[in-house]
């Protein structure tokens, strides 16, 4: 089937330029301009009405909850909200129940993630047996049966001999280390920043060292093993500075961070707010700045979302006994477009390399993260232009737990297209044969 886009702006890896392009089979076979004239041997043509086309968006980090929490999430509607924030490859967490950590089980999770999934979906296994301590996953078998990675996702690795071997095991088969980090006898009871807002508000604390102290240990260990080490959901403006020295030093490390702490901090929970408690919790302005400034200088590789959903039981009442998590696969590109690329902080083309082309790059997602030649067509349509609310009415995802709702933001999805498929649309969106 061969499909041709006009009339609109194309963003390539280093500039957006206006372009046509033709999609053959499931891939990118022409991007030049004025192809109207093959408009007779399309099967379909899009008009883009001035409007951009970018590379599909990449998630390294989602829950999709299923199986075992399936009130909460499933593979259907969480890929199906993925498409609707423009996400064309997502990475699920194992954090399920069962836990994906045997090669039986993993196997199953992947035709779970084929069959009900509309984007592609990527799959972490665990780290260790049941996401408890004691025993190392089989890194070599899991791999073999298409692990995307390792993660344990929702808990640090508690001892540094377990992640030390972990790292041994995961370096020798190639694959990343994907790591929560949080030592839980630090964090303890806590539900939200440690300091004065959470003092004020009568909240126990989590201190910013419940990250950094089991972060700078990991650094260590994997400076010695030579292992591919990601640290997930960066919060503190120390975390940022050891990353930056570790990187320096020439550790193996990358980093992500998620639109939540880049635009929320403490200062923003002036009540008990359960939409607002989240692990890592929102830091102090400050920490929120320094994750900006790591973003721009490259100490941060990447953002990801941390799509968490819950149940609406699950996120009212009191922070004391809400579930931690925000959703974000369905905001996250319009709360980053219309807060770093609008107010000149950064432009298009660096948030998409940060969305889409840089995780493609750091973990070998081939035909991934770009717009060329011979790429699979994962695709976005965007609409820069027009600002839009964001609603719970609109939401694909069973979780509405975002404290984004109801904010007027730019950076509209009209279309999502994944190897060179429509899996979302936009009613308005114009589309002809």
């Amino acid at each position: 089937m061969k499909t041709l886009l006009i009339n609109g702006y194309v963003a390539l890896p280093t500039e957006v330029i206006q372009a046509d392009v033709l999609l053959d089979a499931g891939k990118i076979s022409t991007i030049g301009q004025n192809l109207q004239d093959q408009i007779n041997g399309a099967d379909q043509v899009i008009d883009l009405a001035g409007q951009v086309l970018a590379p599909g968006l990449i998630d390294l980090h989602v829950h999709f909850r299923q199986p075992g929490f399936t009130d909460k999430e499933t593979v259907r509607t969480g890929s199906l909200a993925a498409a609707h924030g423009g996400f064309t490859t997502v990475c699920a967490m194992p954090n399920l129940e069962p836990v994906p950590d045997n090669v039986e089980q993993f196997k199953k999770m992947l035709v779970l993630n084929h069959d009900d999934g509309v984007v592609h979906i990527k799959q972490y296994a665990t780290i260790t047996m049941n996401r408890v301590a004691g025993q190392l996953v089989d890194f070599q078998e899991l791999k073999n049966a298409g692990a995307f990675g390792f993660s344990n996702d929702g808990s640090g690795i508690q001892t540094a001999k377990e992640m030390y071997d972990a790292m041994q095991a995961a370096q020798a088969v190639a694959l990343p280390i994907c790591a929560h980090v949080e030592d839980a006898a630090l964090k303890g009871n806590g539900v939200m920043n440690a300091g004065p807002v959470a003092d004020k508000l009568g909240l126990p604390g989590i201190p910013t060292i419940s990250e950094t102290a089991q972060l700078a240990r990991d650094l260590v260990l994997a400076a010695e093993t030579g292992v591919h080490y990601h640290v997930c959901h960066v919060s503190t403006a120390q975390s940022v500075d050891l990353i930056r020295r570790a990187k320096a030093a020439g550790v193996r490390v990358t980093a992500e961070v998620s639109p939540h702490h880049l635009f929320l901090d403490e200062t923003m929970i002036t009540y008990d707010n359960p939409m607002l408690k989240m692990n890592p919790p929102l830091r102090r302005p400050e920490d929120r700045q320094a994750l900006l400034n790591g973003l721009l200088d490259g100490t941060i590789d990447l953002i990801a979302t941390d799509h968490a959903p819950h149940t609406a039981a699950e996120k009212t009442g009191s922070m004391l006994t809400a579930a931690f998590g925000i959703t974000g696969l369905e905001t996250s590109f319009a709360e980053c477009y219309t807060h770093l690329v609008r107010p000149g902080i950064c432009t298009l083309t660096q948030l998409l390399q940060w969305m889409s082309l840089k995780p493609a790059q750091l973990f070998n997602l081939q035909g991934a993260g770009k717009i060329a030649v011979g790429q699979t067509a994962d695709l976005v349509i965007l609409n820069l232009a027009q600002p839009y609310e964001i609603k719970v009415e609109d939401m694909q995802s069973k979780g509405k737990n975002s404290p984004f709702i109801g904010e007027q933001v730019y950076g509209q999805v009209v279309m999502t297209i994944v190897a060179g498929k429509i899996v979302y649309q936009q009613h308005q969106a114009s589309t002809t044969r």
